[in-house]
């Protein structure tokens, strides 16, 4: 289904028998020191010694993969009930012949394949005579089919075997990049007609010497191009140093030669053309339109039409800039309420030792880490609120008697007596497990959700029966004995669902400890030993909850340092441009602020003269930002279940904040220009 690139080995028939492994060649030189290792023995000891004998080697799996494992093995030493067709614990991809369209492919065999497979499994245990009787008592049952290219950025499954990106944030990111040319590009468009006094003269001269319209207008489009040729070239050098901080952000593994490949290399060429014809566009069709006899008579009148256009492009510019302000406030809010969010545990100060399948007596091996100096307690369970850990989706039934309508479809998680009380987990009704009775091992503690379907919204549940499923399709009793507060076991982005524990004393790959030290390396040493006298040689791995937590939110955290970088890029532009505009403003009322010097006009006065023009401007963009800053990330908020509200005083942050940066801006040459003599600026008159 794969297309591995095999260095030896048949890769058609590689795991066909049990006990079979294809292993990559990173794998290879570090068990073998070479890629021959066809033929060579690897020893695993996840539930007991097994000997896998290797009979492929492939390349390593690209960077650009959703697919990163070194030891592939046979699915033949899989102990699994593999004729159960509603047990969805594997992901499962189908290679479809060439020329086939997915879609109606869907459409054909996934209803064909309920009908013939999984229906007949369900009528097992629920009555029910068809698919539709299924439907109308309120039960849903689809599968659907998902390229596997778009998986990554498409995909909204909570268990993919890597995290995936999301196209939402490539459509913002691209649109606020293309913003920021935009702003550049506004830049120039503003410079150049601020400054087209100055070139008045040439333009009357050269079509004076019989230069055309055309040909002006084909000067200024190639004088912008060539100025964009410039650019993209110091844009590629500073590309090339930022990379290695840009591959940090975005945990990517990008190489400047990416910009020369054969996709992006013509739009790359292409650039400087677009953006040169769209920042010297105006300016050339502008100055190219000056009547020579006015400008050389030094009559010619700029008017109010240029520097309408210079004022919508800066409303534009500082519009762009508190829009950002506003997102790069409300995403770090939100990231902020994420980690100060009482969660319905404890995250902090828990070690979880990875692994653990290998001990053959993991009880002996929590009790004796539970004995060194800064450990409370510790819990065997692979099930933990955080991601990389185990889920079991599972279906249980208010009676005996297995129906859709009695139906709660619940995480089942599988812990020890130690559970609740290392995860700091909160027992509102009932009690946790205990070993004072006998009978817990087959009775359930359940979460407030499970609780309020079980009890129909407000009864007391405890001592209520819940049944699950036997393997020979028999309803089973399960006394529940307590309710814990609801807690987030999945990211804020999903609701809480319902969750039963049942107990199982020596379950799963992962053994977690709750910790109490100031000197948590020199603890972690001590584990690592209690580990080596167990496992020697075996690898100690182990890792904090709150890495774990901080994971499921990765993409957040990114985002949010990916906008910050934008909004003060943006800024930073917008600020150049108005900084460049502020100085020919400056120029152009030279004279006039002589004359209100030599009339008596404070310093001051010339200040808020010369800057209230500007602020008028930031103070109209903020009108037109903060709704549509409200808007985007109102909807942004929604891909939370648990989230901030947008409280006002970020728009009035975000309107100071803009608004301080252009008074600064423009300040610093109305100043220059109110300090100036205005001997020096009236002498020419």
């Amino acid at each position: 289904v794969f297309t591995y690139q095999p260095i030896s080995g048949d890769l058609h028939t590689a795991l066909n028998a049990p006990n079979t492994a294809a292993i990559s060649a990173s794998a290879a030189k570090k068990y073998f020191g070479t890629t021959d290792a066809l033929g060579k023995s690897l020893e695993t000891t996840e539930k007991g010694k097994t000997i896998y004998k290797v009979t492929a080697v492939i390349q390593d799996m690209p960077e650009n993969s959703q697919f990163h494992y070194d030891v592939l093995l046979s699915m033949k030493n899989v102990d699994y009930p593999w004729n159960s067709p509603v047990s969805h614990n594997f992901h499962t991809y189908i290679l479809l012949k060439p020329g086939t369209n997915y879609q109606a492919f869907e459409a054909h065999a996934i209803p064909q394949y309920i009908t013939t497979y999984v229906l007949p499994a369900i009528q097992a245990v629920m009555k029910m005579s068809s698919l539709d009787d299924f439907k109308k008592s309120g039960g849903l049952l689809e599968y659907h089919f998902m390229p596997l290219t778009k998986v990554h950025l498409y995909s909204q499954q909570i268990y993919e075997l890597e995290p995936q990106g999301n196209i939402q944030y490539v459509y913002i990111f691209g649109a606020v990049a293309l913003f920021i040319l935009v702003i550049a590009c506004i830049n120039f468009m503003n410079l150049s007609t601020a400054r087209s006094a100055g070139r008045a003269r040439e333009v009357g001269i050269r079509k004076v010497l019989g230069s055309s319209k055309k040909e002006l207008v084909a000067q200024f489009l190639s004088e912008s191009s060539l100025m964009a040729w410039m650019a993209l070239i110091l844009a590629i050098l500073i590309a090339w140093a930022a990379l290695p901080l840009f591959n940090s952000v975005s945990t990517k593994s990008m190489h400047i030669t990416s910009l020369f490949s054969p996709y992006i290399l013509p739009l790359l060429i292409a650039l400087p053309f677009i953006v040169g014809l769209l920042a010297g566009s105006y300016p050339a069709f502008f100055l190219s339109s000056f009547m020579p006899i006015q400008v050389l008579k030094g009559k010619l009148k700029l008017g109010s039409s240029s520097g309408n256009i210079r004022s919508i492009l800066v409303v534009f510019q500082f519009a762009t800039s508190i829009f950002l302000i506003i997102g790069t406030i409300v995403i770090y809010k939100q990231l902020n309420y994420i980690q100060t969010k009482d969660l319905g545990f404890n995250r902090s100060q828990i070690i979880i030792i990875d692994g653990t399948y290998s001990l053959k007596d993991p009880k002996s091996f929590k009790q004796d880490v539970l004995q060194l100096n800064g450990v409370q307690s510790g819990t065997i369970s692979a099930y933990l609120p955080v991601s990389n850990a185990d889920r079991n989706d599972n279906v249980f039934f208010k009676t005996p008697v297995a129906d859709v309508k009695n139906g709660i479809e619940s995480q089942y998680w599988r812990v020890d007596y130690d559970y609740l009380k290392t995860m700091g987990m909160s027992v509102i009704a009932g009690r946790g497990f205990s070993t004072d009775f006998g009978s817990d091992s087959n009775a359930y503690v359940i979460n407030e959700t499970t609780a309020k379907l079980l009890g129909n919204g407000n009864e007391n549940v405890v001592g209520k029966m819940i049944y699950s499923i036997n393997d020979s399709g028999a309803p089973k009793p399960h006394e529940v004995i307590g309710v814990v507060k609801n807690f987030n076991y999945e990211s804020l982005h999903t609701t809480i669902a319902p969750l039963i524990f049942s107990l199982r004393s020596n379950s799963g790959g992962s053994i977690s400890f709750k910790v109490n030290t100031d000197n948590i390396r020199s603890l972690i040493n001590n584990i690592e030993a209690k580990w080596n006298s167990y496992l020697p040689g075996m690898p100690f791995q182990y890792r904090f909850m709150d890495d774990s937590f901080d994971e499921m939110y990765r993409a957040e955290q990114r985002v949010g340092k990916i906008t910050l970088s934008f909004s003060v890029l943006a800024i930073l532009v917008a600020c150049l441009g108005l900084f460049g505009l502020a100085t020919f403003m400056a120029e152009q009322r030279t004279r006039e602020i002589g004359i209100r010097k030599v009339l008596g006009a404070s310093t001051q006065n010339l200040v808020q003269l010369m800057s209230k023009d500007f602020l008028k401007l930031v103070l109209i963009s903020f009108v037109i930002a903060a709704p549509l800053g409200w808007y985007i990330m109102y909807r942004w908020l929604q891909d939370f279940v648990f989230r901030i509200s947008i409280s006002w005083w970020i728009f009035v942050i975000a309107g100071l904040g803009a608004l301080a940066i252009a008074l600064f801006t423009v300040s610093f040459q109305a100043i220059k220009a109110a300090l100036k003599n205005p001997v020096i600026s009236l002498r020419a008159e």
